[in-house]
């Protein structure tokens, strides 16, 4: 894959190709630890690829041999044991994926080349799909700490998992590797580390050829959707309605049809 260099900043790395960009932690030296600066310019890099309309799909990943130990705790603790004030503290790398309580159109893969701790696996979670490597490892590993997975890690993996095993994890603080975490249906690809971005480029690829209003309104449908019920009320079918409605009304919808009809690759625009 042909990559061009959209920012080096000074904690983050953002790359793209034509229809993906590649947002990398680089802080390899301290294991991608997520400090102040570095939550600042993760939640910049997603802003700049979810305003972006030519990106189709948004790669996370991590310098080096981990994909990110979690919160940085020397500089959370502040200099000579200060505590940072609370509006100094890093932005939660769950949260970013997210920007706060708007849900990225954009969908998002973590590709995690090693290690997930902490607010590393919280970013991981919060992302569509996981490609991980063969020696990754995943923990919330909070409690061990004097703390809790704050960053939507108890939630999402509350959801994302049976009760007991999330428990377990939750509470217990211990790590689990790629194999069991796919087996457990938290990942969606277990590949030799050599090759966890190529994967998660191929992946993302078949993502991107697809109509990006559909893939958006499907993505948010599917989450959207998990939080109503799907009969009484104002329900699930009621938001699908009005999401699929609008996009007949798209000009990707008129010109998916016609590529069927002439038996050619449609051409989306995105409107």
């Amino acid at each position: 894959m042909d990559l061009e260099l959209v920012d080096a900043l000074t904690c983050v790395r953002v790359e793209r190709t034509e229809r993906i960009a590649l947002v990398t932690i680089n802080r390899p030296d301290v294991l991608n630890a997520i400090n102040v600066v570095a939550g600042r310019e993760l939640r910049q890099a997603f802003e700049w690829a979810d305003a972006e309309r030519t990106i189709r799909v948004l790669v996370v990943t991590g310098a080096g041999r981990a994909f990110s130990a979690g919160a940085d705790l020397a500089g959370i603790a502040g200099e000579g044991g200060r505590p940072l004030a609370t509006a100094d503290l890093p932005v939660i790398p769950g949260a970013s994926i997210e920007l706060g309580e708007r849900l990225l159109a954009t969908p998002t893969i973590a590709a995690v080349n090693g290690l997930a701790y902490g607010g590393g696996f919280e970013m991981a979670l919060a992302c569509d799909m996981i490609v991980a490597a063969d020696t990754a490892r995943f923990a919330l590993s909070e409690v061990k700490r004097g703390l809790m997975a704050a960053g939507g890690g108890v939630l999402r993996l509350a959801r994302q998992l049976p009760t007991k095993i999330a428990m377990e994890l939750l509470l217990t603080g211990e790590p689990v590797d790629a194999s069991t975490a796919a087996q457990r249906g938290l990942v969606n690809r277990v590949v030799p580390a050599g090759d966890v971005l190529r994967v998660s480029f191929e992946l993302a690829e078949l993502v991107a050829s697809n109509a990006p209003l559909a893939v958006a309104a499907t993505k948010q449908l599917a989450y959207r959707g998990t939080d109503v019920p799907l009969y009484q009320g104002p329900n699930a079918w009621d938001v699908g309605r009005t999401m699929s409605a609008a996009l007949m009304e798209s000009a990707d919808a008129r010109e998916g049809a016609a590529a069927f009809l002439e038996k050619r690759a449609p051409v989306w625009s995105g409107r």
